[in-house]
This record gives structure tokens, sequence and C-alpha cells, in this order.
């Protein structure tokens, strides 16, 4: 399996543990129950903690991910990943660009970008990222305000980029077929998954839901 392919395949079952979505649960419980159910990739997202905490929390999630093989990305602070030796790094349009990122990290560093059109794919992939993440599919209660694009947003988006991609955005496992059909090789979500009172069985209906259409 070649690195695209392997990237493809994990990014199916993308789970954000959230510490609101979530309560009483730490992320880092999220983290281990998710898996159990089936995620295939997490990402570490806290806009609201230190640098300090942020790399504490890294450091735990990334010894869970990496003890089950499953890739650790942190979200917008690619310093933080490095530090903490996660997988990579998920950047927004008000981080850092990509190629100024791939000129720091080491080679084999998973470079993740968001792509809310066809425009900042195409720019994502010109600067060297890795995969894309496209959104909002649906409106969703995490990010309130984002623009909805739907469906056949994604595909406009996935018609003019070919990386890795997986879709963002009120995502479930109800819907998650008709958001796979778009084209996209998975499905990012936080409430659907660890804002159900059984963690690891949201996972596992989302990632039966997700493997019904693209299989393992």
């Amino acid at each position: 399996m070649n690195r695209t392919e392997w990237l493809k395949k994990a990014l199916k079952v993308y789970v954000i543990p959230d510490r609101e979505s979530g309560i009483p649960r730490s992320l880092e419980e999220q983290a281990e129950m998710a898996i159990e159910g089936g995620a295939t990739m997490i990402q570490l997202r806290d806009k609201k903690m230190t640098g300090s905490e942020l790399y504490i929390t890294a450091k735990k999630m990334t010894a869970i991910c990496r003890s089950r093989g499953v890739p650790l990305i942190v979200n917008d602070r690619f310093d933080v990943a490095l530090a903490a030796g996660a997988d990579g790094v998920h950047l927004g349009a008000e981080d850092l660009p990509v190629h100024i990122v791939k000129q720091l990290v080491p080679e084999g560093f998973i470079i993740g970008a968001t792509a809310h059109s066809p425009e900042e794919g195409v720019r994502a992939a010109a600067e060297g990222a890795e995969y894309i993440g496209i959104g909002a599919a649906f409106p969703s209660g995490t990010k309130k305000g984002a623009s909805v694009l739907g469906v056949d947003g994604i595909r406009s988006v996935l018609s003019v980029v070919s990386l890795p991609s997986v879709a963002i955005g009120g995502i479930t496992a109800g819907n998650a077929p008709e958001v796979l059909s778009s084209g996209v090789d998975g499905v990012a979500v936080v409430a659907a998954v660890v804002g159900e009172k059984d963690i690891t069985a949201a996972a596992a209906l989302l990632a039966r839901s997700v493997l019904s259409v693209c299989g393992g």
C-alpha cells in the first residue's frame, strides 16, 4: 500500500474529541473509546487550551493513538504536533500557510488543510497539503456560522482536486453514505460520536455506515 492509499484508508472514520460535546469524559478517554469503536484517525482540536495544556494533552493522545496504530493530527498547532510526536497537523485559513509549514516539518509528517471552496482546495494542493478537509457538509452545532457547501459543493471541490479528502460538518451515521457519494474518502465528526452516551457504539455505527459504502 502506497502512502496515498494508506492516507485514504486512515481518513475513513476521522473523529475529533471535544471537551464540551464529550462531557464528562476527557479528550483522552474520548479518543480511546472512539478508536475501540473503529475510528481510523483522531484529531486534537481545542482552541481554549494554552500551548502547555495542548502539549501535555497531545503527548497523552499520541501515546494512546500510537499504541493502537491510529494517526493523531493536531489542529492548527504544528509546533505542538512536532513537540508531542504527533503524526501531523491540520491547517485552517488563519494558520500558517501549508508551504511554510512544509519547510519546517520532517518528511512523513502529515499536513492537512481546510477547503471551503474549489479555490481553497486548489491552493492547498499547490502548496503541498497531503489531504483536504472539505466542509461544511451540513449545518453543524459544533461550528455555528460555518458556510454550508452541501454534497454538491463538496463534489465541486473534488472536481478540481485529487488529494485524499474528508468531509466535515453535521455528518452522522445516517447521512454519511450521502456525503461519501460525493467522492470523499472519509467523514470527520465530533458530536455524532463523542457527543453520544456510548462513544464506542457510536463510532462503530459510523464505521459500519462508512464501510458499507467504501469498504475496508
